[in-house]
């Protein structure tokens, strides 16, 4: 569904929810799906060349009926001005700088706000003299967008997250990472009626934990922070809950009361991995490969993989849909070769819940 030779052939950090915030397994099939991307490539692609003319923005949506990987059944969208296309989501906070732009984290339709939409984003800046990952997240924002609102989502309003404002975000982490809607009302199985928010920190890739009310989403003195025993409001309080994580990635409820945490593994390897938790915090047991993306990175000795995460709304019972990205080192290069390498990857990872 995703190989697609006019338009939008490609785009990273795919994320899912329901338009009615259910989150149960399979949910996609009774509902329409919005799915948002980060950087997406627009362009022609002719008996597998590119054609002159291809662009990227930041990100783009696509709109899903039916649940399957139907190509007739999803729709892309992005916004455009001048005649030109352009991102979505384009940063409009008080802390945004002058050259920041959006790339998406995780999100959900928050019920307990008259299904308004929330996605996280992060705002990033480039380095131009820096030729390898020339970039550098400056903040953590919230953008909201009205029920109903249908893409350009003009009504989108953004507020900056404080909590890491100001500071350096490599050090610090920033939210959005992934997250779990633990209330009745997205269908967990054991609702506690918190919105478990997960961000990543540091080169280590240490996975960091706040939860907080989805009504008071946007009260950020609401918020607490895991701190090892338990929840605190200070920031300054956070320990991470495990490591060798990855940037995007995903934690899921499983039908015995234990959690799901799928992620590449240490950022950039070959491995999609799991691990598997007794609470939304853990304690989370050790990391289990289920997947050697290699295949996909034989095009070109300059690909890397990333951001595995599953996607339970896309998934039937008693599986996980899990994306992940590939990448170049030499992208300039390899997206005129190889033009399809930006899109999602998928697998299924099959799974049997044990009778203890």
């Amino acid at each position: 569904m995703l190989k697609r030779h006019h338009g939008w052939f490609g785009g990273d950090g795919i994320f899912a929810f329901t338009r009615t915030g259910n989150e149960k397994n399979g949910a996609a099939a009774t509902d329409e799906t919005v799915i948002w991307f980060s950087d997406t490539m627009l362009g022609e692609i002719n008996n597998d060349s590119l054609q002159p003319g291809f662009v990227m923005i930041n990100n783009s949506v696509a709109l899903l009926n039916g649940g399957k990987p139907d190509s007739s059944a999803i729709r892309f969208y992005w916004d455009s001005a001048g005649g030109k296309a352009q991102s979505l989501f384009i940063p409009k906070t008080r802390a945004t700088g002058p050259k920041d732009y959006y790339w998406l984290g995780d999100g959900f339709v928050n019920q307990e706000k008259n299904n308004d939409m929330y996605i996280f984003g992060y705002r990033i800046y480039n380095i131009p003299e820096k030729k390898v990952f020339g970039f550098k997240e400056a903040g953590n924002t919230l953008i909201i967008i009205p029920k109903g609102e249908q893409p350009p989502f003009k009504a989108q309003r953004q507020l900056d997250i404080p909590f890491f404002l100001g500071r350096d975000v490599d050090s610090t982490g920033s939210f959005g990472a992934g997250l779990l809607v633990n209330t009745k009302e997205a269908g967990a199985p054991a609702p506690d009626g918190f919105l478990y928010i997960y961000g990543c920190r540091g080169s280590n890739k240490q996975v960091l934990t706040a939860r907080v009310k989805p009504a008071e989403i946007e009260a950020f003195e609401k918020w607490e922070f895991w701190n090892g025993d338990g929840w605190s409001r200070n920031v300054a309080d956070i320990k991470p809950i495990t490591d060798s994580a990855s940037n995007e990635l995903s934690v899921s409820p499983l039908e015995d009361g234990r959690y799901i945490m799928v992620f590449q593994r240490g950022g950039l390897s070959r491995k999609v991995a799991i691990r598997i938790g007794e609470s939304p915090v853990g304690p989370f047991g050790p990391a289990m490969d289920i997947y050697d993306v290699s295949e996909d990175l034989k095009g070109s000795d300059q690909l890397f993989p990333y951001n595995a995460k599953a996607h339970p709304v896309l998934s039937a019972p008693g599986e996980l849909l899990i994306s992940y990205n590939i990448n170049s080192f030499d992208f300039d290069k390899d997206i005129k070769k190889l033009p399809n390498l930006y899109r999602p990857r998928f697998i299924r990872l099959k799974y049997a819940i044990s009778k203890k």
